[in-house]
């Protein structure tokens, strides 16, 4: 009899869990608290602007595996663009100087000995420093050890940072910021090439994978909310659900990929990160000009990225909890008037916009709370988990959920 594997959840490392374990031939069911899937990687009709936008902006990388062999999987991978090579322009809003910080394709960065390729105002040297954070240990945060100020810091590091840890970088897990540079900057330009979702986050990343699998048989069911894992004999014996339990065979499993709070209300302690960083999103429903990158790094504004898709402009501010409580329109002004200059666009009028803030988008990626996330197996034989708040080695990042996902497809699968 084929087992049953019960993934909880719909999110990006539910579905990464599921795609593995249904290719593999597992019977799989997945249960979804809410309507749609996607969890904090989805897109939605907004009635405001009046057109389909994503609730984040996510950018991948070429250096992120998991997230195209996933991709590839589904047969969506031609639905991520991106410059043939690692470009990533930039406009600091203060100076008003504009740059593209260009890498070459080979590991070895020749590029930091171009002027022209590397941060304006920045020598060869300057760049030695991130080294350091390679050999970054568990305890120490960033600025332990390196220096968090500077035109490097400022221009490079504290973007790249901000963005891949959602916390102010000072204060954010050196080991973690360790795994984004050796992945990224230290493995050369091929690995740092911007992709991002050209048709929105729900057409290139969660309708593809509901379609395969549908086409492979698996069951997801929205709307299906798990209220209490029953527990006996070193396993879980059953599911609840809202007038309905669901007992488990000795062969079946459980995949808990939902987040970290959870998480720990269903299973008895259970080690799992408790502060959260975070992020807000701006749309406006307009046509970028025709010469508007893909994705623009800002300095000195509340903008950090300004991204361009077919009828809109979309920012997104991380760490951003200080923005959490600003009256929408006040923030939705300060925020155009940003892009407005990037983009070289009039101020007024402002089209039309929507404010998107995620309070809990992701972990606080602090040494503390790095340490506090759990593996994916448990004490339990047939229980799994999954999530970017799991020890994945990553921060909490599309690339982070995707690796869970396939490692706890890995573990139901060995003999426990």
């Amino acid at each position: 009899m084929t087992r049953r594997v019960h993934i909880i959840g719909a999110g990006l490392a539910g579905l990464s869990a599921a795609i593995k374990l249904s290719g593999r031939g597992d019977n799989v069911v997945v249960h979804e608290a809410t309507a749609f899937a996607g969890g904090r990687c989805r897109s939605y009709h907004d009635a405001f602007v009046g057109m389909t936008i994503d609730n984040g902006n996510h950018l991948l990388l070429s250096a992120n595996h998991a997230a195209l062999s996933y991709l590839r999987e589904i047969g969506a991978e031609d639905r991520l663009a991106g410059p043939a090579h690692a470009e990533f322009p930039f406009v600091d809003l203060k100076s008003r100087q504009r740059w593209t910080l260009s890498f070459n394709d080979g590991r070895l960065p020749l590029w930091i000995f171009h002027a022209k390729r590397r941060v304006p105002d920045t020598g060869p040297l300057d760049y030695l420093s991130l080294a350091r954070l390679l050999w970054a240990g568990p305890h120490q945060t960033v600025g332990q050890v390196i220096t968090c100020e500077g035109v490097l810091y400022k221009r490079l590091v504290e973007p790249l940072l901000l963005a891949a840890l959602n916390i102010d970088p000072p204060l954010g897990s050196a080991k973690l910021a360790s795994a984004i540079v050796r992945e990224t900057l230290a493995a050369g330009g091929l690995a740092c090439r911007p992709l991002i979702a050209r048709e929105g986050l729900g057409e290139t990343l969660i309708a593809p994978a509901l379609a395969t699998l549908q086409r492979r048989g698996a069951a997801v069911r929205f709307e299906h909310q798990l209220r209490a894992l029953q527990f006996g004999e070193g396993r879980v014996t059953a599911l609840e659900f809202a007038g309905e339990t669901v007992a488990l065979g000795n062969d079946d499993a459980v995949v808990l990929a939902v987040p970290a709070y959870i998480a720990s209300a269903l299973v008895r302690d259970l080690s799992v990160p408790t502060e959260f960083r975070a992020i807000v999103n701006a749309h406006f429903r307009i046509d970028p000009p025709a010469d508007q990158p893909r994705i623009v790094g800002v300095i000195n504004g509340i903008v950090e990225w300004l991204f361009a898709f077919p009828g809109r402009l979309s920012v997104t501010v991380s760490a951003g909890d200080r923005l959490i409580d600003t009256p929408r329109e006040e923030l939705a002004k300060a925020v155009w008037s940003e892009v407005a200059a990037v983009a070289g666009l009039p101020v007024d009028p402002m089209p039309p916009w929507q404010i998107v803030r995620e309070r809990r988008a992701t972990f606080a990626a602090t040494p503390e709370q790095d340490a506090k996330r759990p593996g994916a197996a448990t004490s339990w034989r047939n229980l799994v988990l999954a999530g970017d708040w799991t020890k994945t080695g990553l921060p909490a990042t599309i690339e982070g959920a995707i690796r869970s996902g396939n490692r706890a497809a890995e573990f139901v699968g060995r003999p426990r």
